[in-house]
């Protein structure tokens, strides 16, 4: 194979297994380059402004439930994964020259894809309780425990861990034009179709497990759900946390449907160049869409959920009458050191005059 198909088959679009490893068009990038910072500074902002106080909320203030379980679990995964967006906006910023050495590249993205799949687990979930809770009342009695809720929590975690290790097996680090690149290696140190196997496979099962099979699922049981309660003519009602979730669940499939859909289009770089400029320009705006993601699920929850913003306004008002009474008790200090001061002057005037003694 050619020296193009090569650089082809290394190439990788978005940022998070981004190689660099040709000369591109600076000029015809930078203003994608731009976008993308934009977004990723907003997300830290929102980020970890949103999902800090979602964490306080429903790990410390609200009562806790089974739902608060599922929900603090997806706020600690994006706001884990909002943490390590600074080493990308660097990334960028240096023209794609990696600073932060190998562990930090496998581990940078790493986090990332771990993000990605406990996302999306953890609403399939939601959606899968929802129906559950709904249609199979004698079990969840039984056995919808937050107990359980958190075991499978556990489960989780260590299943998005595992599937998630790609990352630092094919992860790598390289001089490149004077810059060290950090990129997805499928194919070792020469070109084999073993590499191009490998990345079809990482492909496959990120899309399936990552967005096809948690789709099919939240899809099913949301049909049946809303079969549920047409079934029950008004005794089953819908609650205001099914719509949150429903907002949550189309949030995600919405920022990651185009991520997806690139990642596909990017396996036909085996057999053709021509997606290549496609990819290119549009590979990290679909990326930047996935991690903008990691903001919006906090702001929904807070914003659908009323008993959320009403603990969040009850906080910041009690933070802010200590505040005014620290200040109240700062100035009350001062004034009463002024007024004590002149007289302690004056006694010591009469004292050395004679006049009068302390």
């Amino acid at each position: 194979m050619d020296n193009s198909s090569e650089d082809y088959g290394n190439y990788i679009y978005e940022y998070d297994e981004y190689s660099d490893l040709e000369k591109v068009d600076h000029s015809q990038t930078a203003a994608i380059h731009i976008i993308s910072v934009v977004i990723y500074i907003i997300c830290i902002i929102l980020g970890l402004v949103g999902n800090g106080a979602v964490i306080w909320v429903t790990g410390f203030k609200s009562k806790k439930t089974v739902n608060s379980v599922w929900l603090l679990h997806l706020a600690i995964a994006d706001f884990v994964f909002v943490l390590f967006l600074p080493f990308y906006i660097d990334y960028i910023l240096r023209d794609f020259h990696w600073n932060f050495g190998l562990v930090m590249c496998k581990l940078n993205s790493y986090v990332c894809v771990l993000n990605m799949y406990a996302s999306v687990l953890f609403l399939t979930v939601l959606s899968v309780d929802r129906y559950v809770s709904l249609a199979h009342l004698s079990w969840c009695q039984r056995y919808r425990t937050r107990k359980n809720a958190w075991i499978l929590c556990s489960c989780i975690w260590v299943a998005v861990a595992l599937l998630s290790c790609y990352m630092l097996v094919f992860r790598e680090i390289t001089q490149f034009s004077g810059k060290v690149v950090c990129y997805m290696n499928y194919h070792g140190t020469q070109y084999t179709h073993t590499g191009a196997m490998n990345h079809i496979i990482v492909v496959s099962i990120r899309t399936s497990v990552g967005f096809l099979l948690p789709f099919t699922a939240i899809f099913v049981t949301g049909i049946l759900l809303l079969m549920k309660v047409r079934q029950s003519q008004g005794v089953v009602r819908i609650s205001r946390f099914s719509r949150t979730v429903s907002a949550l669940t189309l949030a995600f499939f919405l920022c990651w449907a185009p991520f997806h859909i690139f990642s596909l289009m990017e396996l036909s770089i085996y057999n053709s160049s021509l997606m290549h400029s496609v990819l290119k320009a549009g590979f990290p705006l679909a990326t930047s869409l996935g991690f903008f993601n990691s903001c919006i699920n906090p702001l929904l929850y807070v914003l659908l959920t009323k008993k959320v913003r009403s603990i969040l306004k009850d906080a910041c008002l009690n933070i802010t009458k200590s505040s005014l009474r620290e200040l109240n008790q700062s100035i009350s200090a001062t004034e009463v050191e002024v007024e004590i001061t002149p007289g302690v002057h004056l006694d010591m005037i009469q004292d050395k005059s004679g006049v009068s003694s302390i």
